[in-house]
């Protein structure tokens, strides 16, 4: 099974980047197939000029069509994700998360931004199609820290909260029986008893 990471920050370095990174680096510890797709890496004039032909859009297309799992990342500005992701999911068929678990998560200066993800980013991504999208995880710029000299800080509740998601796709959407798309297991038969 694989696992696609969108990255909707326009910038090189960034902390919505930076927790999507972190939930890559767990799944493929776990030796799961990871892929990623930043946005800022596709053709801007493609994107808002809407090129759906366009080599990178349809690059990106098959890309999140191949995936099982998406894991999606985006900056919070003015109390809705980037304009960038926007543009992309706009690009992307009516369709193109059927049938797929979606991971959503979102950095932005204050707690006052983190309804963006149920009211603003929640509804497109059903509009997509999505089977299930997971609980998403928000964090604020002082609960990723980005030192000057490289790497990332991640404050310990939401380095827990990934640690959680990671294991609920491990548990409930990566395995290789995927027919159980839920929190329940298969019982034969036989094993089934009732009373009237």
């Amino acid at each position: 099974m694989s696992v696609l990471l969108i990255s909707g920050s326009p910038s090189q370095r960034s902390r919505s980047s930076a927790l999507l990174q972190s939930v890559g680096e767990r799944l493929k510890e776990r030796g799961i197939l990871v892929s990623s797709l930043q946005v800022k890496d596709l053709s801007p004039q493609a994107l808002l000029l809407a090129d759906f032909n366009h080599p990178s859009v349809l690059g990106a297309t098959e890309e999140v069509a191949g995936a099982k799992v998406i894991v999606i990342a985006t900056p919070v500005y003015k109390a809705a994700y980037s304009g960038a992701l926007k543009v992309l999911l706009d690009l992307l068929p009516q369709t193109a998360f059927k049938g797929k678990a979606v991971l959503p998560l979102a950095t932005g200066g204050s707690p006052h931004h983190m309804l963006a993800l149920d009211y603003a980013l929640r509804p497109v991504l059903q509009s997509l199609g999505a089977r299930h999208i997971l609980p998403g995880i928000y964090a604020t710029d002082s609960q990723v820290a980005l030192p000057p000299e490289g790497g990332v800080v991640i404050d310990g509740e939401v380095d827990r909260r990934i640690n959680e998601a990671v294991q609920l796709l491990l548990e409930d959407y990566l395995a290789e029986d995927f027919s159980k798309f839920g929190h329940f297991k298969s019982i034969p038969f036989s094993q089934v008893r009732c009373s009237v």
